[in-house]
């Protein structure tokens, strides 16, 4: 980033609306060996983040009064964004498992629903969707002629091996599924906001049109070292990743500590997990009692549920992405204390 910063003197000037020719096709190439599946570079687009990428997914599908489904505990920008928007956010209430039903989403379609709304590994929940069930909500939209988002920012965090889904393969994906990705967590690029959008080549057309109206362009030096980075750290991000799910079995070795006082963890991955908690009051007071007494900062689930959906009061996000194992044990021992 350095070098490119005092050499490359395009890099400080107005570059493609749509992102670095390099970096899309690099981007297309490795989505495709990814998911064994097909991605032409004109069917990629860089972003100013991935919150960007979904904002511009929902201006090419919604209107105000419009309504985009979005399984709970949804993530909050993706709700907010819907709000600021004057599109309805359709709350799909999850299991124990927080895994959606594609029946129950099925029965909530209107002839104003134009997307459901996925992200896996999920935030906040951080459960991975099976790749049968990914392949249900793609099945779902399809026939009812509406769109699928799939948010995948932590698919380089996922604990299984291959590709998590196989929608890719499908000759003609590009009628449905629009796919959002991150290069932050990836290369630790977070402050220089590089995200993408997959998707038909004719919607990100009009994707074009909101970019330039909202940023011009995304920046070209993080674009540049995501581009660097795809193509020199497989290894060291194949460490990050390694390191990432040690973090997470150390999640679930502390856990003990917490379930006898009434803890449940219900969801695990990605960067986050889920828990519910014990206590007779809402997390949205426990989680600044949890500051001030335990000098522990984390979500109440109050954030990630509409008010009428009481579960949010009793969970809690954590997110241990930037702890170590000594520093999870010492977050369980802390949770075991209030």
């Amino acid at each position: 980033m350095a070098d490119v910063a005092l050499n490359n003197d395009e890099a400080h000037l107005y570059g493609p609306v749509l992102g670095l020719l390099d970096l899309r096709a690099e981007l297309a190439a490795q989505t495709s060996r990814h998911y064994a599946g097909t991605i032409q570079p004109s069917q990629a687009a860089i972003t100013s983040g991935c919150n960007q990428a979904f904002a511009a997914a929902i201006a090419t599908l919604c209107s105000e009064g419009d309504e985009v489904i979005l399984p709970t505990p949804w993530y909050f920008n993706h709700k907010m964004w819907l709000d600021m928007s004057g599109v309805t956010s359709i709350a799909l209430a999850t299991g124990p498992d927080l895994l959606p039903d594609p029946d129950r989403a099925a029965a909530l379609i209107t002839d104003r629903t134009r997307a459901i709304a996925i992200v896996t590994p999920n935030n906040p929940g951080g459960v991975e969707y099976p790749a049968e069930l990914v392949q249900a909500f793609f099945d779902l939209a399809r026939a009812r002629g509406i769109a699928l988002i799939i948010d995948e920012t932590y698919r380089d965090f996922d604990s299984r091996s291959g590709a998590p889904h196989m929608l890719f393969q499908d000759p003609d994906w590009q009628d449905t599924l629009i796919h959002l990705y991150s290069f932050s967590k990836a290369y630790r690029l977070t402050g220089h906001r590089v995200g993408a959008i997959v998707a038909a080549q004719g919607r990100l057309s009009e994707v074009e049109k909101f970019l330039d109206t909202v940023a011009i362009c995304p920046g070209q030096i993080g674009q540049h070292a995501a581009l660097w980075g795809m193509q020199n750290l497989s290894q060291w991000l194949a460490g990050e990743r390694h390191e990432i799910l040690a973090r997470r079995a150390a999640i679930t070795t502390n856990m003990p500590k917490l379930e006898k006082s009434g803890w449940k963890l219900l969801g695990l991955g990605g960067y986050f997990a889920y828990l519910e908690h014990p206590f007779d009051e809402s997390s949205a007071d426990l989680a600044p009692r949890m500051v001030r007494d335990a000098g522990i900062l984390c979500l109440p689930g109050t954030m990630f549920c509409p008010p009428e959906d009481t579960s949010g009061a009793r969970q809690v996000r954590i997110a241990f992405a930037n702890l170590d194992a000594d520093g999870i044990a010492v977050l369980f021992d802390r949770m075991a204390q209030l």
